[in-house]
C-alpha cells in the first residue's frame, strides 16, 4: 500500500506545476483524498480535497482560482495543477487518502483526518 507524490520542482514565479499522486498496492476510488504541504517549522497545511467521487472539492482560500484538484480512479490518480505560482507556494507537497465520514467536508482540511500519506514532493517556486 503506497502512495507516491510527484511533479514538482523549481519554478518561476507565475509559473505552473501539475503534481500527481499514484497509489499502488489499492485502489483510490473509494476515498476522499487530500492534498498537503509543508515548510520547515510549520504545520503541515491542507491545501485542498476531493471527494471519492469527485462531487465535492474544497481549496484553501490562499489558492482559491490558482489550483484545481481533479482525480482519475481508472488511472487511480489524483492530481493537483498548480497556476500563477508564488513563492509562499514553496513546500512539500504531500498527498493522503481521507479516513472515512471525517475527511473532506469542507475547507478546513485537517491532516488528523488522513491516514495514508505518500512521499512528498517539493515544489519550490523562485526567480
Amino acid at each position: 500500500v503506497q502512495l507516491q507524490a510527484s511533479g514538482g520542482g523549481l519554478v518561476q514565479p507565475g509559473g505552473s506545476l501539475r503534481l500527481s499522486c499514484a497509489a499502488s498496492g489499492f485502489r483510490l476510488d473509494y476515498y476522499a483524498m487530500g492534498w498537503f504541504r509543508q515548510v520547515p517549522g510549520k504545520e503541515r497545511e491542507g491545501v485542498s480535497c476531493i471527494t471519492s467521487t469527485g462531487e465535492e472539492i474544497y481549496y484553501i482560500d490562499s489558492v482559491k482560482g490558482r489550483v484545481t484538484i481533479s482525480r482519475d480512479n481508472a488511472k487511480n490518480t489524483v492530481y493537483l495543477q498548480m497556476n500563477s505560482l508564488k513563492p509562499e507556494d514553496t513546500a512539500v507537497y504531500y498527498c493522503a487518502t481521507g479516513i472515512p465520514q471525517l475527511a473532506c467536508y469542507g475547507s478546513d482540511i485537517r491532516a488528523d483526518e488522513y491516514d495514508t500519506w505518500g512521499r512528498g514532493t517539493l515544489v519550490t517556486v523562485s526567480s
